[in-house]
Formats: structure tokens, sequence, C-alpha cells
């Protein structure tokens, strides 16, 4: 058997256990097409079974999540904790609440965390879970509710040795909260390393709020610089604006960047003078509002419906940093037909395979999420080793940790990219080297 029918034929064994998928088995292809020049090179991953170990999670958990809501009616929704990879340390990855959660949006999230956090340099596995919970429109109360009945069930199977989950899509310091003081009753004691994301006041990490938006943008000045170029003076837009978009615009800006335009579920907000930042913050981190509040106060700012319409606007610089899938091919040929010169992918699989290719055929520099976005599961990690140490390390310390850890990611990017055949395509790059990270240790490990 070829190599290309090799993978192939992993691949087809994929979408036939794992039926309905789509995002899942987007994953695992685009990660898949990466690979031929390393099994060419190295049978020996084919023949002891590696690639078909790393498509099937060591474990996943679907349970019932119970709760009150004020009007006192019960509600249930459905959590999910996916355990994908515990070859190189306890499973690391957030927890999503959001109504299009399901199985498949999990395993899609878990696959890539194994790679991400390979890439860091640091301890952790892959895994990643979370709900179709809606936590927008809910009072404080019924998030709390609904956050003791999830931990109530997932507790058994973390811990800070074991998975370490922390927060994605709707999932913030609040959440966190309230999963640690119901994980702290129900266990009896101050396990502070089993949930990352957590306050500064109860073992949190200086820097990792703003870790995801920072890394990305630190990935990307990388790709910049070795083009020439930089974030100065350039046109900026970036899709969300959560944490990950407001730290990448924040950073961004300090690097002499413009950012023209965010966005939320409901639609985006283009102001060419320059985005609000503040603004930004105070409508999203503080008053929980839509985006579309912004032209209230920023009548020269034009609000739109419909958040995927973003990619209209000309930049020089393209952030998607809201959810998968969020660019297709059409709104990449527009992208590239407006003149972009970057894309850093802060959101999980935000371009489909079809608007990488046209990225990638149209020499448009492409900083691939699992790369990416990886600043915030990295400073995750960091969280982790403050716990276990008792120490608490400043803002500088965290951030210079993360500079250096985000070049280490691009370096070895390259260097696989270019060892392999595709020189300056950081996917294959960073596939292939999140790849063997994993594989090896999994095979010093035995069968298992």
């Amino acid at each position: 058997m070829s190599v290309e029918q090799y993978l192939n034929s992993v691949y087809e064994t994929v979408t036939q256990r794992n039926p309905h998928e789509a995002e899942f088995h987007q994953a695992v292809k685009e990660f898949l097409d990466s690979l031929a020049p390393v099994f060419d090179k190295y049978p020996h991953y084919q023949e002891t079974g590696v690639l078909e170990r790393l498509v099937e999670p060591e474990r996943l958990v679907s349970f019932r999540v119970p709760w009150v809501n004020d009007a006192g009616q019960v509600q249930v929704n459905r959590g999910f904790r996916v355990q994908f990879n515990s070859a190189i340390g306890p499973y690391k990855g957030g927890l999503r609440f959001h109504p299009s959660v399901n199985a498949s949006i999990i395993k899609f999230l878990g696959f890539e965390q194994i790679f991400k956090n390979s890439l860091t340099g640091l301890p952790i596995g892959g895994g990643k879970g979370g709900s179709d919970f809606d936590p927008k429109g809910k009072s404080d109360g019924e998030v709390m509710r609904f956050c003791q009945s999830f931990i109530t069930e997932l507790y058994r199977h973390i811990g800070q040795d074991t998975d370490v989950p922390a927060g994605d899509i709707g999932v913030g310091g609040r959440e966190i909260g309230f999963l640690f003081g119901q994980y702290k009753r129900i266990r009896g004691g101050n396990e502070s390393g089993v949930l990352t994301g957590k306050g500064i006041g109860y073992g949190g990490s200086l820097a990792r709020k703003e870790a995801t938006g920072y890394g990305c943008i630190y990935f990307v000045n990388e790709m910049l610089k070795a083009r020439g170029d930089s974030f100065g003076d350039a046109t900026v837009v970036v899709s969300g604006s959560g944490n990950v978009s407001i730290y990448a615009m924040e950073k961004a800006v300090e690097l002499g960047a413009k950012v023209v335009a965010c966005s939320d579920s409901g639609g985006y907000v283009h102001d060419p003078n320059g985005i609000d930042l503040e603004l930004v913050k105070q409508l999203k981190e503080v008053g929980r509002s839509r985006i579309s509040e912004y032209v209230k106060t920023h009548p020269h700012a034009t609000y739109t419906e419909g958040s995927t319409r973003i990619w209209e606007i000309p930049c020089d610089i393209a952030l998607p940093c809201a959810t998968q899938n969020e660019i297709d091919e059409a709104s990449a040929a527009l992208l590239v037909k407006n003149g972009v010169k970057a894309i850093g992918e802060g959101a999980n699989m935000p371009s489909t395979l079809e608007a990488i290719d046209v990225f990638l055929k149209n020499d448009v520099l492409f900083g691939p999420a699992k790369a990416a976005n990886a600043g915030g599961v990295a400073v995750s990690a960091l969280e982790m080793s403050q716990n276990s140490m008792r120490l608490s390390w400043t803002f500088e310390e965290v951030d210079s940790r993360l500079q250096d850890i985000m070049k280490n990611i691009y370096q070895q990017s390259v260097k696989a990219s270019e060892e392999f055949g595709a020189p300056g395509n950081l996917v294959v790059g960073a596939n292939i080297a999140g790849f063997l990270n994993v594989a090896d240790a999994m095979l010093a490990q035995g069968v298992v």
C-alpha cells in the first residue's frame, strides 16, 4: 500500500466511524494532507499504527446537565469532554459553552489541541470540552447553577495531573470561578491547578486573558519580519470582539497598526478612523453588550448586520478570531483581491480548506490556528506551573515567556516545512512539527 493510499484509508476509517461529524472530518483531513512526506521518509510511523491511534480519542465523555432557571423551571443541556491524547502530558484544553456544541465540534477542537499543545514545548496533552448551554441572556444566578451542575459530573474525570480544562467561547472568568468553586466544594481541598483562566486572586496567571490575542500577533509578526515587513501602518481587520479579538487588536495597535473593524455574532463595526478599543472593552468585558452599540457614540462608524461580511473590508492583515469556518473560499478570494498580505488565525480552524488553498496559491502569509492560536494554552500551562510552585510571576515575566514560545512555534513550523519539501507553507510545517513531537512520545511509551 502506498503512503497516499494509507493516508486515504485512515481518513476513510475516520469518516465511517464518525458519520455526520463534518468539523472533525475537516480537521483530520487538513492534518493528514500534510503528512505524506513524513511517512515517505519514516515508514516506521505507518508500521506502528501511530495514526490509527492518534485519530481515535483515548476517552469521550457525554453527560446530561440539569439546572434550574430563575423561573424555577428545570432545564437540561448536554455536556462533553474529549480526552484525546496524553502522550506528552495531562489533557489540556478549554470548555466551550455555545448552542453549536456537539460531539463533532468537541472532537475537532480536541484533535487540533493535541498538536497545538505539542508545539508549545510544554508538557500538556490534548483535550476539549463544553456544552450546548448558551450563557448569553442568562442571569449570573442561572450561569452559576448551570456551572455547578456541569462540574458536579465533570469533576470525576479531571484533575491537575489528569485533565486541566480552561475557558473557550462562552467561558470566561465568571464561569471559571463558578466551576472552580463547586469543584473545591466537592473535593474538599484547594487543587488550584485543576482549572486555568482563574482570577488573579485565587491562583490565576497575569497575562492569561491577553495570551491568545497577543500570541497570535507575536506569531504573525514573525511571519512579517521574515519578509521584511511589519505591523507598522498596516490596516487590520479582526473578527470577533471577545478576549482573543480584543487583545489581538490591542497588541496590533501597540505595534503600529490601525484596526478598522471588529464583529460579534450579530454583525460588524467598521470605523475607518480606527476602532476605539476602550469602548469595545467597555461593551464586551463590562456591559456584555452587542457590538452594534458602538455606533451610538461613534456616529461616523457603520454597523452592518451579518458578521461574515466583515471580510469585504480591504485590509493588509486579516485576523479571524471568532469561530470555525468563518472565512470561506469566496471571502478568501475577496481578501486576496483587496490586497491582503497576511492571515493570522486567532480562532480554531476559522478558514475552510478551500479558503486556505486560496491564500497559499496567492502567496499570502498564512498563520494556521494550531500555531498562531497557541498563546492561550501556552500561558494556561504557565499558570499550571505557577500553581504547582505556589508562585506568581509578573505580567512581564509571563509575556516574555509567551513571546519566546510563539517565536519557537514559528521556527519549528518553518524548519519542518523546509525539511519536508514545502518551504514557506506553515500549515504543513505546523502539522508535521506537531505530529513528530506527539508520535515520538507515543512510540517511546509503547502501545497505549
